[in-house]
Formats: structure tokens, C-alpha cells, sequence
């Protein structure tokens, strides 16, 4: 979301400043409509790139963030948005409905903590254990759950299964807390608020 509105602005931009452009070059300098043209392209291109680093500096500036750190984290959401997708991949393998919805919620919880990163990059640091032990965890069972579903039931099968799907329920609470530990700056920041409030109420009390 915050990609296509920035894109937008950057038309928004651009365009007037071609048009404008276009009529300096036309009238004012009197060249003539096909340079006048390309002058106007190059005068919106131009603005365009402008706009666009002005935009991701002031992001960066933002999130308290250099470029060698963005880029750091980054190449991690990369990395993280492939698990994902082999972790909704391995989900159409599983057939058990009720532990199926187990792993939904997990997947959903998994993409809530991807997509505020994602958002506000300077999370990345508050995830750090989510992204570089408990996802690689959560996918490879999924992953393994996913494959043992689809083999034909015996004893030591189905006992795997039961104890991988013990497992997950654990990671399911282990990335809970996760996302509560990335949160856990605006849920401090309610708490104070809330209590400003509620004594703030006491005393005109």
C-alpha cells in the first residue's frame, strides 16, 4: 500500500511538471514541439527520480534507518516472503481440517509480523529471533507435517504426526509472543496513555 501511494504522488508530480515544462520550453524558449516534447519527458523523468529518493530518505529518516541497514533488512523480507510461500504451498497437502486451521492461524500470524515489518523496518530488530530461528522452525514443520499427511497411515506415521503437531501448537505460542514483543513498544505507549487517562480522570474526580 505504501508503494502504490507513493507512486501516486510521484504522478502527481511529475505530470504538472512536465506540463509546465513543456509550455517554459514551447513558448518561453521557443523551441520548437518535438524538442519542446522531449525537454518535457526528460524534465518529468527527472522529477520523477527526484521525488522517489526524497521519498525513500525521508522513509529512512522515519525508521531511524541508513541505506546499509535497510538494505540489510530487506534482503530478510525477501528471504522471509519465500518461507511464507512454502509454508501456503505445503498447506494444500494437509487434509486433517481441524489441525488445518491450526497452522492457518500460525501462517496468519506469521504474515501479520512480516507485513508490520515490512511497513516499519526498524521492527526487524525487535523480530530478529522470529526471523532468523522461529520462521525457518515453523516452515520446516509445516513442510514436514504437509509430507508425512499424504504417506499411508501406520503406527510410527501416525505418532509423528501427533508429535509434529505438538510441536506446532509450542510454535504457535513461541511466534505469539513474537508479535507481541514487536508490538511491545505501542503496548507500553497504550498502558501509559491509560493510565494518563484514568488519573487524569481521578483527579478532576
Amino acid at each position: 500500500m505504501y508503494k502504490f501511494i507513493t507512486v501516486i504522488i510521484r504522478i502527481l508530480i511529475a505530470v504538472p511538471a512536465m506540463v509546465i515544462t513543456w509550455l517554459v520550453s514551447f513558448f518561453g524558449l521557443e523551441l520548437s514541439f518535438w524538442y519542446a516534447s522531449l525537454t518535457a519527458l526528460a524534465g518529468a523523468v527527472l522529477t520523477f527520480w527526484i521525488v522517489s529518493v526524497y521519498l525513500h530518505f525521508r522513509f529512512l529518516k522515519k525508521n531511524q534507518l541508513n541505506m546499509k541497514e535497510y538494505r540489510y533488512i530487506r534482503k530478510n523480507l525477501a528471504e522471509a516472503h519465500q518461507k511464507i510461500r512454502r509454508m501456503q504451498k505445503s498447506l494444500l497437502s494437509i487434509r486433517h481440517m481441524i489441525f488445518l486451521k491450526e497452522i492457518i492461524e500460525l501462517l496468519r500470524m506469521i504474515r501479520k509480523i512480516y507485513q508490520i515489518t515490512k511497513k516499519e523496518p526498524r521492527r526487524f530488530y525487535l523480530g530478529e529471533k522470529f526471523y532468523f530461528s522461529h520462521l525457518d522452525s515453523a516452515v520446516e514443520l509445516t513442510e514436514k507435517y504437509a509430507l508425512l499427511s499424504s504417506q499411508p497411515k501406520n503406527i510410527e506415521v501416525g505418532q509423528v504426526l501427533r508429535e509434529t503437531q505438538y510441536t506446532i501448537k509450542g510454535m504457535k505460542e513461541t511466534i505469539e509472543n513474537d508479535l507481541y514483543h514487536i508490538l511491545s513498544n505501542d503496548i507500553e505507549q497504550l498502558h501509559f496513555e491509560l493510565d494518563f487517562v484514568n488519573r487524569t480522570t481521578k483527579q478532576n474526580k
